[in-house]
């Protein structure tokens, strides 16, 4: 029988262990930190070995094959000696694409992506596709895969996810940017960051399309370096002979079939978000959807949470929860999108960010800067000639204190920290959650 070792037991590895027992492998499950109960309880019910703690090596080094966790990167010393000694490693994405026979909606990209990914499968729900939900958004692809047979999966991909797929192919594949991001896990290598990227080309086929934004500033020249043979079809913010376009008051398609729609009746906010409508449309007029339910779907979306999320207005102040602006990139579309004057709390853990992106932006349209991070010197330091009032913080409640004490009325109160947040909190939802939270409090002291 041969062996499969999972790497990390967080959602989708406990996802690609069940699917491996169902297929008949021997599993075994390792992970370095502690395994949260109902993943011990997920796999206690299966019946599938597992630790937590630590890495037993020899329980490893013996699998005839791994699944990796996302987020191990490849410097880690366990994956290093199993690559020294042949192991095939692979992503729980590659792995369940093996058992299922569905069409693949695969979606990247620096900035964009969940909102892009949700907006794709609402609009092929919308439309009565039988279709799952999964990647770094939703439950996972293969406990999903391991429960039933389904016509459809739109994933959202992170470049660690593609790091790890080989023969998976996409049917329809999106690639709405490429802007410095995870520098730190690529060497701070641009070129490598960019590589992992544009994996989501390969194994694609003459009948599979691949819809990318034609004015990045990476992937017009990498697509010309591989000359896929999918369907190309690119978008941009100008008309270009044969291409969609977002820019101005309509969202234009021209092929694979013509489609528009009024900028004015676009659920969500933002430049950035009229790109990502263009490529979900593309994206479901690909799989067949019929301009009817396409617009009416658009037109229905509900918007994702921690994305540009308004929360509350307290004492005349909006405050908008965008916590997944994980990059600085995000962070000057979440800008570029708000009108008023705004408190902006920046901050968390750095990723090699590069702030001068967002400095004219925020000399323009902001009050004041407050900073939420275990350690915000790179923040200060590059700050420190800014004539901004700013504060330094490193708990929700004394940041959203801080915010409240230099917003004034008709302001915006806007988090959209440029760095993960795994220096003070278990992740972007977590803080996205825990920020929402103390808005209400204070909402509610406001209102007594």
């Amino acid at each position: 029988m041969k062996r499969i070792v999972i790497l990390g037991a967080a959602e989708s590895g406990v996802g690609a262990a069940i699917l491996a027992q169902k297929k008949g492998f021997e599993v075994f499950v390792s992970d370095m930190g502690q395994i949260k109960d109902s993943y011990k309880q997920m796999l206690s019910d299966a019946c599938i070995s597992w630790e937590e703690g630590g890495h037993t090596a020899e329980k490893i080094l013996t699998a005839t094959e791994v699944i990796k966790s996302p987020g191990i990167p490849e410097e880690a010393p366990m994956i290093v000696a199993l690559r020294q000694q042949g192991t095939p490693v692979i992503s729980d994405i590659e792995f369940a694409a093996r058992y299922t026979k569905a069409r693949m909606v695969c979606i990247t990209g620096s900035n964009g992506k969940t909102t892009t990914t949700s907006l794709i499968y609402h609009i092929l729900r919308e439309a009565g596709y039988d279709v799952g939900l999964a990647g770094n958004i939703g439950r996972s692809f293969a406990l999903q895969v391991a429960e039933r047979e389904r016509d459809w999966y739109v994933l959202e991909l992170s470049s660690f996810q593609l790091d790890n797929m080989y023969e998976f192919r996409a049917n329809v594949a999106v690639l709405l940017n490429i802007t410095p991001d995870h520098l730190d896990r690529y060497g701070f290598e641009m070129q490598r960051y960019v590589d992992a990227k544009m994996r989501i080309l390969q194994n694609m086929r003459a009948e599979d399309s691949f819809i990318y934004w034609d004015e990045d500033d990476y992937v017009p020249a990498e697509i010309a370096k591989r000359q896929p043979t999918c369907q190309l079809l690119p978008f941009s913010d100008e008309p270009q002979a044969g291409e969609a376009a977002c820019g101005g008051e309509t969202v234009n398609v021209s092929r694979p079939k013509a489609f528009s729609i009024a900028a004015k009746e676009l659920p969500i906010p933002g430049k950035h978000n009229q790109r990502n409508v263009m490529a979900a449309a593309l994206a479901a007029l690909c799989c067949e959807v019929d301009r009817a339910t396409l617009s009416a779907a658009i037109k229905s979306f509900p918007g994702v949470e921690h994305r540009l999320e308004r929360v509350a207005e307290v004492n005349g102040v909006t405050y908008i929860n965008d916590s997944k602006a994980t990059n600085v990139d995000a962070c000057y579309c979440a800008m570029q999108s708000v009108e008023a004057p705004v408190v902006l709390i920046l901050g968390g853990k750095d990723k090699g960010n590069d702030y001068e992106q967002i400095r004219d932006i925020i000399c323009e349209k902001c009050r004041a800067l407050v900073f939420l991070g275990a350690d915000n010197t790179k923040l200060k330091d590059f700050f420190v000639d800014s004539p901004l009032p700013q504060r330094d913080t490193h708990t929700i409640e004394a940041c959203v204190a801080a915010c409240a004490e230099l917003a004034q009325p008709g302001d915006t109160v806007l988090l959209s920290p440029c760095c993960a947040s795994f220096d003070l909190f278990n992740g972007m939802a977590e803080r996205g959650r825990k920020f929402k939270e103390q808005v209400k409090k204070l909402q509610v002291t406001s209102n007594k």
